[in-house]
């Protein structure tokens, strides 16, 4: 899927024929693409189950945009790397809700002007410094779009200001259980390369437009921008999946992820049902 989506993106690139490819070191670093992105990380404190919260800001040039980790087909979703960092075991992103864009008639999912991505470092050995020195590659667009590689660079202090990462925590998708959401189904038809995907969703209408974006575990598998409609207090979306080897495949409901997106207003659906 990535391979996919990156060369969809390459494709919007040709319109800035001759960029190189920059590598900004992180916050506040000297670069000639300091105009377009600038980025830090935000240290915040450690859990009661050891893990250390930070935050990824990323300061957008005006008019510019980043991507969502399910950016739609007129994007990247960014992509972490992390084996440089010391006592690093895993990474848990809480990602904010975004905003739907419309540009040339394509949609894409993202964020403009600032992103704090509050991210939950999982140490290898708890109670010990963690220092990281990793990298994030992530497309950035105004006219033109451009793939960049953020150096991430911090040895985290015991505790910091907290503001910036619980401002961008309350921002998240709120579950489904808090939106009052009811029976959630999916209707699985094999396609000649894949799967179609219907979900029925019972959720209260959310105000103005409504978009559904399906996610699955594997960014290998293919999934096209859903098409929403209304039935009632129903909200129904479908959608194409099409994996590497283009053919049917096993699909674990129980994996389906469904963030709906209206507005301001963010609801995040872990799992559906046959019936």
């Amino acid at each position: 899927m990535f391979c996919v989506m990156m060369k969809r993106f390459l494709t919007q690139l040709v319109l800035a024929t001759g960029l190189t490819l920059p590598t900004l070191s992180p916050a506040f670093a000297g670069s000639e693409y300091d105009d377009v992105v600038t980025a830090e990380i935000l240290p915040g404190w450690e859990t009661d189950s050891g893990a250390q919260i930070v935050g990824l800001r990323l300061m957008l040039a005006p008019g510019w945009k980043t991507y969502w980790r399910a950016p739609g087909d007129a994007g990247i979703p960014p992509q972490f790397d992390w084996s440089g960092s010391s006592n690093i075991r895993s990474a848990t992103y809480h990602w904010p809700r975004p905003d739907v864009f419309y540009q040339n008639g394509m949609r894409a999912i993202g964020y403009k002007n600032e992103l704090v991505l509050p991210i939950e470092l999982t140490p290898s050995s708890p109670g010990q410094p963690i220092t990281i020195n990793g990298n994030v590659a992530l497309g950035v667009c105004l006219d033109i779009c451009m793939p960049i590689e953020l150096e991430l660079r911090a040895t985290l202090p015991a505790q910091a200001d907290p503001a910036p990462i619980n401002a961008a925590l309350a921002q998240r998708p709120i579950s489904a259980k808090s939106a009052g959401v009811g029976k959630v189904t999916c209707t699985v038809e094999p396609i000649a390369d894949g799967l179609r995907l219907t979900t029925r969703i019972s959720v209260a209408p959310m105000g103005g437009k409504e978009v559904a974006v399906i996610e699955l575990p594997d960014p290998s598998i293919w999934i096209a921008e859903a098409n929403v409609t209304r039935e009632g207090r129903d909200l129904v979306a479908v959608t194409e999946m099409v994996p590497e080897n283009a053919a049917p495949f096993a699909l674990d409901r129980s994996k389906v992820r469904v963030t709906l997106l209206s507005g301001k207003k963010a609801i995040d659906i872990q799992g559906c049902t046959g019936s």
